[in-house]
């Protein structure tokens, strides 16, 4: 797989000169234009084992524009396996071909289950998974947002020798899995900052099953509503964050996170002349979807 993990560096922001701060970017985003940040991560040690249990068909859930899903769909066709999709949302059987993430998936050869939302919060009962395997087969199965102990332990290497001269660590949060790596293979006098790109606080429980140290904490002010959710103060903030630095950001999750770090920044959250790094996880296949519902909304578009 052409992963360039050298692109993998920490970007500097040039901030204001009255700043005592370092913040810098750590630009996972760049290692595969498809495949990027911590879907790579989670993916990596999952095709080992399916490999390795002689499946060729990968099996995942996701919504419709899942970065995972997309990512499993590229994968797949990068390697040779097959790949289905379980999708939450019966109605957008109709809607691939207004859908990027799903039309892009589709190109890579992956086949759609479409179900309902009621039917989707049962997809890890035994019963389900069961019916799944009389409709397709014998599959490997990941789940919903890649994350397990495999794809733990792939998260485990995004930090780098150099990068535990920072004192925070700041990443995105969707279903605790990256944090989780992160937390683990980070040093006592390091702390990690988890940004949920969800409303609630239930993802405490679902870190604390992965993560072997306590120095995490949850920062649950940027979730601007819900996963997926967003305003025109956050597509501003990205459009500019972009213009100024040169990054992009998506704006389900690094948007979110960014933009919190930086407003704790301006707040004197961190402690005077902190380092901080931020992981960049990718994810910028869903800016395309999310103009599309901009542009319907009548509302300005991410650049």
């Amino acid at each position: 797989m052409r992963f360039n993990l050298e692109l993998s560096e920490n970007q500097i922001l040039n901030l204001d000169k009255n700043s005592q701060q370092l913040i810098a970017i750590k630009r996972d985003d760049r290692i595969h234009p498809q495949i990027s940040g911590n879907k790579y991560r989670k993916l990596k040690y999952n095709l080992e084992q399916a490999k390795a249990e002689g499946k060729r068909t990968i099996l995942t859930f996701g919504g419709a524009f899942s970065n995972h899903i997309s990512a499993v769909a590229a994968v797949g066709k990068e390697y040779g396996f097959d790949t289905i999709g379980v999708i939450r949302g019966e109605e957008l059987v109709d809607k691939i071909a207004t859908n990027p993430t799903l039309q892009f998936s589709r190109s890579c050869g992956m086949r759609f289950k479409f179900v309902t939302r009621q039917i989707f919060r049962v997809k890890t009962t035994e019963g389900f998974i069961r019916n799944l395997k009389r409709e397709f087969g014998e599959f490997y199965l990941i789940p919903e947002g890649g994350t397990n102990e495999l794809a733990i332990k792939g998260c485990e290497e995004i930090l780098s020798e150099d990068d535990f001269n920072y004192d925070y660590i700041c990443c995105s949060v969707g279903t605790g899995g990256t944090i989780s790596g992160i937390i683990n293979s980070s040093k006592p006098h390091q702390e990690v900052l988890g940004f949920p790109a969800l409303k609630g606080d239930f993802l405490r429980e679902e870190i604390s099953k992965f993560a072997q140290n306590l120095n995490w904490e949850l920062i649950t002010d940027y979730h601007f509503g819900g996963y997926a959710k967003i305003n025109a103060e956050l597509i501003s903030f990205i459009n500019q964050f972009k213009a100024d630095f040169g990054i992009p950001l998506d704006p389900v999750y690094t948007g979110k996170l960014v933009f919190g770090v930086m407003d704790m920044l301006h707040h004197g959250y961190f402690k005077k002349d902190a380092k901080i790094l931020v992981i960049h996880t990718g994810g910028l296949q869903g800016i395309s979807g999310m103009n599309t519902v901009l542009k319907k909304r009548q509302m300005p578009l991410i650049s």
